[in-house]
């Protein structure tokens, strides 16, 4: 049960820090330095979803 709401926590975390990357790459150009910061986040993110996934 925890990891049900864990794994629900950080894919709505994924989504929130997608949509944000994404348009701040719209704004600001995708090799701007908050961009790639954004990016980072998110792949952390990811790596952690995919730890609790099987």
């Amino acid at each position: 049960m925890l990891k049900t709401i864990q794994r629900n926590l950080l894919l709505c975390r994924i989504e929130v820090k997608r949509i944000v990357m994404y348009k701040k790459a719209e704004f600001l150009g995708r090799t701007h330095p908050s961009v790639v910061k954004s990016s980072h986040s998110l792949d952390t993110l990811l790596n952690k979803v995919q730890g609790i996934c099987p």
